[in-house]
């Protein structure tokens, strides 16, 4: 079934519609969507290394404004319903109490999340509900998303036959790290919220 899955990605990777589809999976993964763009990224890359740059902003740019919907999310939930629940449950003091020292740290939350498995969906979410600097917000997640799809590109461009070839040969240990790495984020997000 894996290899069945992967020979797929592949093949969708060398498709016409790659791109949009990149596009539209970096976009929402940034505000609502779990499965992060690198599985299709990678895959895509692998296919086409020629691509590797092109396939990297394209992540960047789309994950970006998928940021800004977040971030939008966040802070028009936050003022219509968010603030009703806070009101509800006594909690608007620790909110408020969360969201200066979130705003003290915002950036550092950002550069963490838009590089490391820890679902971006969360920051950008809270940054909008916490009323982060946008600007400070959007220049960070810029830096943060661009490093982490840059450096995959460049690996899988300057490695790419070598890291084909391990991925192909234990496709079953890649894809238990992957989804570790996916479950672990999402279980950093419940220790810490």
């Amino acid at each position: 079934m894996l290899r069945s899955l992967y020979t797929w990605t592949i093949q969708l990777g060398q498709s016409r519609y790659a791109l949009w589809l990149l596009a539209l999976v970096a976009f929402v993964e940034s505000s609502v969507f779990p499965i992060p763009p690198d599985a299709l990224m990678i895959p895509m890359i692998i296919a086409a290394p020629r691509r590797a740059f092109l396939i990297a902003a394209i992540a960047t740019v789309a994950s970006v404004l998928g940021g800004m919907l977040g971030y939008y999310i966040g802070a028009a939930l936050m003022d219509g319903v968010g603030a009703r629940i806070l009101d509800f449950y006594h909690a608007t003091a620790q909110f408020e109490s969360l969201k200066t020292a979130y705003n003290d740290q915002g950036i550092w939350a950002i550069l963490i999340a838009g590089v490391t498995p820890f679902p971006y969906k969360v920051i950008t979410i809270l940054s909008g509900a916490t009323h982060l600097n946008f600007a400070l917000f959007m220049a960070t997640s810029v830096f943060a998303r661009a490093l982490r799809f840059f450096v995959i590109a460049i690996l899988l461009w300057k490695f790419g036959e070598p890291i084909k070839d391990f991925i192909e040969k234990r496709l079953g240990l890649v894809f238990v790290i992957a989804l570790a790495l996916l479950i672990g984020g999402f279980f950093l997000v419940r220790v810490i919220s």
